[in-house]
């Protein structure tokens, strides 16, 4: 996973090709606040063969579910089965912001995802529809369950996915974002961390979270404290960074959705990075 809306389309294409070559399975798209990203994993899975792309997240408040169905499952037949629908409730104020009321979130996402796996399209060479859902708090894990075939954490910890596995039992996908950065000098990586953290540094929701996982409001002070920071991103060589996904998958995750932070800024995905981490 990386932020692909500030690629060129020609970027996306090559790197979506670049994925499928050292063995990367999956590709997640964002929607944040740029592409929509339906019509982008149509534009990376007809340039692929056998990568798949997941949305991830599509905002619920963005389409109503026979949208997102319909869309879901077009792609997934135009593309052999090989999207994935990644959805969430995003935010108060991004749902507001599109002029809409936010509503409860547990309820507004398992009526959401009821209301796609209920939606009557007719759709040739029809594929079962995969869905996976972020969530992070155990009220929003069991309501969903039985509802989906996977579920998305972001910036959580290996005991985080601990915990999450334990909610979710194993029939169901766990999949967990890492942001990686292949930076030695902690000092260098701290300060790189910090600025890609800013933004969820921010976001109420991500502190109460992450108080359950032991972090105190000092934490997440002055662009974060060295624990967070440490804990949030795998950061070292390659061999360090893979210790952190060994954790995770250890604790019970299925894939690991690598956000590859380039030192040198930009808009280029760490090349080197993942394939430090495919040998």
């Amino acid at each position: 996973m990386f932020n692909t809306d500030r690629m060129s389309g020609d970027a996306l294409r090559e790197f979506g090709r670049q994925l499928e070559s050292i063995g990367i399975e999956t590709l997640w798209v964002p929607e944040l606040f740029g592409r929509e990203p339906f019509v982008t994993a149509g534009h990376v899975l007809s340039s692929t063969t056998t990568l798949r792309v997941g949305s991830g997240i599509a905002n619920i408040y963005a389409r109503d579910a026979t949208a997102a169905a319909a869309g879901a499952l077009t792609l997934s037949e135009f593309s052999s089965g090989r999207f994935v629908l990644g959805l969430g409730v995003s935010n108060a104020g991004l749902a507001e912001a599109r002029g809409h009321d936010w509503e409860p979130p547990v309820e507004k996402l398992r009526e959401y995802v009821n209301a796609v796996r209920g939606a009557k399209l007719s759709i040739p060479a029809h594929h079962k529809l995969e869905i996976h859902v972020a969530a992070h708090g155990p009220k929003m894990l069991e309501v969903l369950g039985g509802l989906v075939d996977g579920v998305s954490t972001f910036l959580q910890t290996p005991t985080h996915t601990e915990r999450t596995r334990k909610h979710v039992g194993s029939g169901v996908a766990l999949n967990v974002t890492q942001m990686c950065l292949l930076v030695d000098d902690p000092h260098e990586a701290r300060k790189l961390a910090r600025k890609a953290l800013t933004f969820y540094l921010g976001l109420d929701y991500y502190h109460r979270a992450w108080r359950k996982l032991g972090f105190a409001d000092a934490d997440f002070m002055d662009g974060g404290s060295d624990a967070l920071i440490d804990g949030l991103v795998a950061w070292g060589d390659s061999q360090q960074i893979a210790y952190r996904l060994d954790e995770h998958r250890d604790a019970g995750a299925t894939e690991i959705v690598v956000i590859p932070l380039n030192p040198a800024g930009g808009a280029q995905a760490h090349m080197s990075l993942l394939e430090a981490l495919t040998e």
